[in-house]
Order: C-alpha cells, then structure tokens, then sequence
C-alpha cells in the first residue's frame, strides 16, 4: 500500500509532478494492500486462459477457408467438445492449484522485493527486466523440461501434457499438477534475480502464459509478430516437440532456440525441416501430392 494518497502528498514526496501513468496508478491502488494488487495474477490468469485461446479455437471450429494452409498438422481436427474438456480440465487445475498457489506464494513476492510504490518503472526498464526473466525462465526451464522427459519424469509427470499431441491453445496450461508446482519455479527465479514493480510482474506472467499459448495454437502464421524476435521458437518449433511425444529428445525450449542448439536437442526438428524442403521442392517440380499433411510424409521421423 502507498504511502500517500493524495496527488500533493505523492508529489511532495517524488519531488516533482507526477506522470499520466502515475497518477492512474496511484488513483488506483493509494488504498488497496500489495496483496490485494499481487492477487490480480489470478484473475488475469482466468481470463488469458479463456480469452486468448478463442480466435484459433473458432478458426478450428469453422474450418474457415484459407487458413487450414497455416494448420501445423491439418490432419488433426477437434471437436468443440473435446476443446471444452480441455478448458474444464485447465480451469479445474486452475481453480485447485494455479490459484491457491497465487494466494500462499505472497510471502514469496514480498522477500524478494517487489514494490508497488512510485515511482514507476521507465519503459527500458521494463523491457530490461522482462527480458531477464525471459531469458533465466527459458534457460531454467529448459534442464526441467529435458527432465520430464526422462523415463521416471514423463511416465509420472508429463505424459499428461503429451495427452495432446497436436496442441491447441487451450492446452498450453494443462498438465499434471506436480508439472505445475515445478515449472512455477523458473517463473519466480527472473524476478527474484532482478526484483521490479508490481506491474512488471503482472506482465511478465501474463506474457509468459500468452507466448505458452501462441506456441500450442497448432498455426504457424506468417504474420505474427513474434516471428521478428531473434531465437523464437514458435508454434512450429514446439509443435514438433509434440508431434514426436514421449520420445522426443528434441525442441525442449520453452521461449528460445538457443539451448537446443548450444545443446544439440534439435537435430531431430532441424533434419525433419530439410526433408520437408526436399519434398516440397519435389512437388514444385512436378511431383504429385498425396493429400496429407507434411507430418504424415515423414512418420519415420519420429526419432531424434
């Protein structure tokens, strides 16, 4: 909770005029406490599970033409009703573990000190800040993921987020609840290292969990904007970690490539895309289509 409530008082004490920004912020939170502005995680977690996922899901659902050309694997078409039990499924894990865990783990947020205070953060600063958590996160979750990915680990834990091995955006946060409780982890690391505003931290989950989903849409869109950040990943590149399922050895990135690279874990999607090349040069020079989807031409690839 601020200290002052007043423009005067919060002027007096900055020293100077406060910003647009500033004074929006301060209207709004002068009276509330910090745990009640950390808690809106939850309620910004509830609608971008809900919300951002609908476009693609509509687009799924109305066959819409000209857009089954960007589906990563066309052969796979669900049903509304399968979606809905996706989501039925996430937001009972959200309502039974993510939420809860976003009431207890204030303490947490307190230690490491994130402040709900003026003044606000520049916008360079922001950017600075949430790169650093992108980046520890992804490095992070990355040995994670390769974990899961052990024989113990995917049995146990992470076959359930493997249950969907064409993903939809829906299921970017469904998995077991212990891979919850553990993926948690890289998430809080960024901003323990480098601790910022409370609504720094807002942005970060809140793009973490927007990116999850953009990466299990099952689209690969020419013009979506994350294809101008250097090392993304993307839809087709987690895609591939899917569609190969429980063998995969391979695109355990979460964010960024560069693990993968630097570690050798994307030999299996690298030598896939240049099989995919070879045939699709083929068929510009008059070879003859099957019909299937890219995938179904190189089901012997399932091995990395």
């Amino acid at each position: 909770m601020l200290t002052y409530t007043t423009l005067d008082e919060a002027a007096a004490a900055l020293g100077r005029n406060l910003t647009f920004s500033e004074t929006l912020w301060l209207n709004y939170s002068a009276n509330k406490s910090d745990y009640y502005l950390y808690c809106h995680n939850i309620l910004f977690l509830f609608l971008i599970f809900s919300i951002v996922p609908l476009p693609v899901v509509l687009i799924e659902l109305m066959r819409l033409a000209g857009f089954d050309k960007y589906k990563i694997q066309p052969k796979v078409k669900l049903s509304w009703s399968e979606m809905l039990k996706c989501y039925k499924d996430v937001m009972k894990m959200f309502f039974f573990i993510v939420g809860p865990l976003q009431l207890v783990s204030y303490p947490s947020i307190k230690m490491i000190g994130i402040r709900t205070s003026l003044p606000l953060p520049s916008g360079w600063e922001i950017f600075l800040q949430l790169l650093v958590y992108f980046l520890v996160e992804d490095y992070t979750n990355y040995w994670i993921h390769r974990f899961l990915h052990g024989k113990w680990g995917y049995e146990k834990i992470h076959s359930v987020h493997h249950e969907y091995a064409a993903p939809i955006g829906f299921a970017a946060p469904y998995a077991h609840w212990a891979e919850i409780l553990i993926l948690g982890i890289p998430s809080f690391l960024g901003p323990a290292i480098v601790p910022g505003h409370m609504i720094t931290f807002w942005l970060w989950i809140a793009l973490r969990q927007i990116e999850a989903i953009e990466t299990h849409s099952g689209y690969d869109f020419p013009w979506t904007p994350t294809k101008y950040i250097p090392f993304y990943g993307g839809a087709d590149y987690h895609d591939y970690h899917h569609y190969v399922g429980g063998q995969s050895q391979s695109n355990f990135a979460s964010v960024f490539t560069y693990c993968d690279f630097i570690y050798g874990t994307d030999k299996g999607y690298r030598f896939q895309k240049k099989v995919i090349k070879k045939l699709k040069e083929g068929l510009e020079n008059g070879g003859n289509q099957n019909g299937g989807s890219y995938y179904d031409s190189t089901q012997d690839l399932k091995s990395d």
